[in-house]
């Protein structure tokens, strides 16, 4: 069974309302063990595709997360991720800046962890937060040291927008791919999400007092994550709003947007030439004494 992802997708142009996005996915099996088979047979052509992408050496994909907090960004990582080999695979999560991250422009420390060609890149968070924490808090603007006419910028936003459009277009143009996921959580599943951290003493590490209070902002949140994923999804690099009140649902989706992104790559094995085959079959025979 194959997944429509492009119902999913946000089309460059798109004007994205979420409130018209679903939070929960149409059935992609008949059962949830059927589901978990599926992600299995993704998982393993995800481990198969990335030893391709390693072995051609000419192509990187970066893989970005966002979205509320209890949506399941780091158990959609981890599942869909799980038969990669850790040695061509990279994961990066992105919290508050340091003193050092905040010396430079907002794209300085996401930049310097992007993958090497030939191997998968992870942001759990990533560049994207400048756009939405830093518009739904914009205190925190001050603390960028910007000198005084980028703060006074009515334009700020879009001045953001168009860097992020330019550095993803710079990406792809260089070899790297860039597919973008927003875990679409309802407010009542983030609820009862955040609820069983708090039932639950073996999820009590999982809490924070800081959840209950960006929960607040929830509407702003929403507005800022719209008119992001609308200026910043493009052919290249395109955004996809996955329903994330089914768990499981949204790690098949999100594996199946993988497994296309890298067919989509004219990858082939490295091949011998003749004289270099020549040298192989020399070294075979002395081996073989």
């Amino acid at each position: 069974m194959k997944i429509d992802t492009s119902t999913y997708r946000v089309r460059e142009g798109d004007n994205l309302r979420l409130k018209e996005r679903p939070t929960r996915a149409e059935p992609a099996a008949k059962s949830a063990h059927e589901i978990e088979k599926l992600l299995a047979e993704h998982v393993r052509k995800l481990s198969d595709r990335q030893d391709l992408l390693y072995a051609d050496g000419r192509y990187a994909l970066l893989l970005i997360f966002q979205a509320m907090d209890a949506a399941g960004k780091d158990g959609a990582i981890k599942h869909v991720m799980s038969g990669v080999n850790p040695q061509g695979c990279q994961v990066y999560s992105f919290k508050q800046p340091s003193a050092t991250e905040l010396s430079h422009d907002f794209l300085w420390r996401t930049t310097c962890c992007l993958p090497e060609r030939g191997r998968i890149g992870i942001f759990n968070r990533s560049y994207y937060e400048e756009v939405l924490v830093a518009r739904v808090h914009p205190e925190i603007l001050a603390s960028q040291r910007l000198p005084e006419e980028a703060l006074g910028d009515r334009d700020l936003w879009g001045h953001r927008f168009r860097s992020i459009n330019d550095l993803e277009r710079h990406l792809h143009l260089n070899g790297t791919r860039v597919r973008k996921f927003f875990l679409h959580l309802s407010k009542g599943e983030q609820r009862r999400r955040l609820l069983a951290r708090i039932d639950d003493p073996d999820k009590n590490w999982k809490f924070s007092v800081a959840d209950i209070k960006e929960r607040a902002w929830w509407d702003d949140y929403r507005r800022a994550y719209e008119d992001c994923l609308t200026e910043t999804s493009t052919k290249h690099a395109p955004w996809y709003v996955i329903p994330a009140d089914d768990k499981d649902a949204a790690r098949l989706i999100v594996s199946q947007v993988v497994l296309e992104a890298l067919d989509e790559l004219k990858m082939t094995y490295p091949k011998l030439d003749k004289a270099g085959r020549r040298r192989l079959l020399s070294v075979r025979r002395l081996l073989a004494k």
